[in-house]
This record gives C-alpha cells, structure tokens and sequence, in this order.
C-alpha cells in the first residue's frame, strides 16, 4: 500500500525519512510530480527503474535544494552559472560534467560523465530536499512512457503499491515538464523544450543549439521517440474530428467530438501547459469508457510554450513499440 502523506511538516519529514531509507516517494514540483529516490544509493535508484519499467539507459535528473548543492557534485561553466542565477529555483534542468568526487550513483547518470541536475521552484519540494539532505533523483512519477501526473490522484493510478508514499501538494502550477539544456560544452544544446522557453535561454545564452535528431545513449530524461502516450491512439493537427474521436481543443473546438477536453478557450499556452497531461490522462479514460477510436488534438503553436507542448504532443503520437515491457 502507498501512504498519501499531506505536505505538511509530519508528511514531510516522513517522507524524508522514507527516502533516507532507500525507499521511493512521489513528491510534486512546479513541473510534474517526480519519483523520487537517494540518488547516492544505487539500489534505492534501481528500484525507480523498476517501479517505472524504465530502460536503464535512460539517465534520470537529480534535485537539490540549491544551485551550491547542485555545483558541489558537478563543474559549472560560467555560462551554467548564469543560468542557474536566472533560472533556479525554476524548471530548469543543465547537464554538467559530474565532479571527480561527486557521490551520485553511477546508475542515476546510466553510466554517463555528466549528470542532470536542477533545482525545483516548489516550496515542498525544497522543504523536502533540505530535510532528506542528499541530491534526489526524480523522474516522472508515473510508468516509463504513460502520461506524465502532475497531481498525486494520477501518480496513485500508476504506481500505488508500488511505491512507499507520495506527497500531495495538489495540482502542479506548470504542468509539463523542465527544459533540459546540455551546458557541458562550448555551445549549450537544447536536448528537451520544457518550462523556460527557447526565447529565454537565448536571451540569455545567445546561440542555443538544437539538433533534429539525437544518437547514441540518451544524455537526458524524456528522449525516447514514444512518451507521455495515451492508451488510445493520438492524431495531431486537428482541423475536423469524427465523433469515434475524442478532442483536445486549443481555442474554439470544431463540432462533432466524442468527448472533448479544453486545454485553453483563450489560446494561452501557459493555461494548455499546465492542463496538458491532465487532458490528456481525463480523454484516455472517457474515449475508452465510450469505446472512441483515437484522441483528435488541435493545433498548437510553435513558439514559447509551445514547443514544449508540441514536443510532449509529437511523442504521444509517435508510432508505439510492439513490446515495451512497460504497460499492459
């Protein structure tokens, strides 16, 4: 059985010691919910893997409460440390090269020299990252490829029994997850759009890069070509849909869905952000409950927010595995 700890000072000093002991407890961020795990304990991390069906290529991102505890386990490069000083606490995430003396486990970094590492802009997450004192390794809180959760109620669906607590501090405020940037060299590399937009690290960064494909071992979470899938099957680039469809809507809706979920009437994309995964998890459920076909999704546009939504969109609808090993 799960504990649903409140986020309270009991709830979070439970969960703090639930950690300390290898055990693995779902807490919220800003972003999404994480699964969170002593990121220095290798046995502790593996059970992430296991919890989630997770391909041990696949690094994971670890949490500190501060951009000192993060830069005491990896080497900073000024432009890092910028970013850090714009970013952190925020949904952020750089990629650095780890320290000679650095106590992560190797598995939390898949074997890699470098490690993700951020700060998480959520007063309980930083409450409970101080009390656990040791860098947290958390990915998303749900199984490897579903729908990211991004309230406690969505990482129960997934992962109760499976994991020792999960902290509930209600809906996330963002709602997709954290941008991934790989600072480790000359030029800084896009590796995930996520809750800083491309326009702010530019602004910042000046020249970002951002290749079209990736090969070779993942050096960042949330990579593979089909995540964050429904059950049923995603169409993009919605301008009519069937009534065997479910629709996620951006703005105002063609006639004729199924079932329909708002992501913003206004055509805000922090509002679609934040409601994304939610929508996504609420019309996988109606569209199997009334026997729908597929999940119908509007366009959205390329900018700002955007391309986060539209990454996480894109890989919903990405052809499936035969066998992932990780859903029924």
């Amino acid at each position: 059985m799960t504990l649903r700890l409140a986020a309270d000072a009991a709830g979070l000093a439970r969960a703090a010691e639930l950690l300390r002991d290898g055990e693995l407890v779902a807490f919220a961020t800003e972003t999404v919910y994480g699964l969170g795990a002593d990121a220095t304990n290798p046995t502790a991390v593996a059970a992430i893997y296991a919890a989630k069906g997770r391909p041990r290529f696949n690094p994971l991102i670890c949490h500190y409460p501060s951009a000192g505890a993060a830069f005491a386990h990896v080497a900073p490069t000024p432009l890092a440390e910028r970013l850090a000083a714009a970013f952190w606490p925020g949904p952020l995430t750089l990629v650095l090269p780890r320290r000679p003396d650095c106590p992560v486990a190797s598995l939390t970094g898949a074997g890699l020299d470098t490690l993700a590492v951020r700060v998480p802009a959520h007063p309980d997450a930083l409450a409970l990252l101080a009390a656990a004192a040791r860098p947290v390794a958390a990915p998303s809180a749900n199984r490897s490829g579903a729908v990211s959760p991004t309230s406690a109620a969505h990482v129960l669906a997934d992962l109760e029994g499976r994991i020792a607590a999960v902290v509930d501090s209600g809906a996330c405020a963002v709602g997709v997850e954290s941008t991934v940037l790989d600072a480790s060299g000359p030029i800084p590399v896009l590796l995930r759009p996520g809750g800083i937009t491309l326009e702010a690290l530019e602004a910042l960064a000046g020249q970002v890069a951002r290749p079209e494909t990736l090969s070779g071992r993942p050096r960042s979470p949330g990579l593979a070509g089909s995540h964050y899938a429904p059950s049923l099957p995603v169409r993009l680039q919605a301008a009519e849909v069937a009534a065997t469809e479910a629709l996620l809507a951006f703005g105002p809706p063609p006639p004729g869905a199924g079932a329909v979920f708002q992501l913003s009437a206004t055509g805000d994309l922090r509002e679609a952000a934040a409601r994304l995964f939610d929508g996504l998890r609420r019309l996988d459920a109606e569209g199997r409950r009334l026997g729908l076909a597929a999940i119908a999704v509007q366009a959205v546009p390329e900018r700002g927010l955007g391309r986060a939504i539209n990454d996480r969109l894109r890989r919903a609808a990405a052809p499936r595995p035969r066998s992932s090993g990780e859903r029924p």
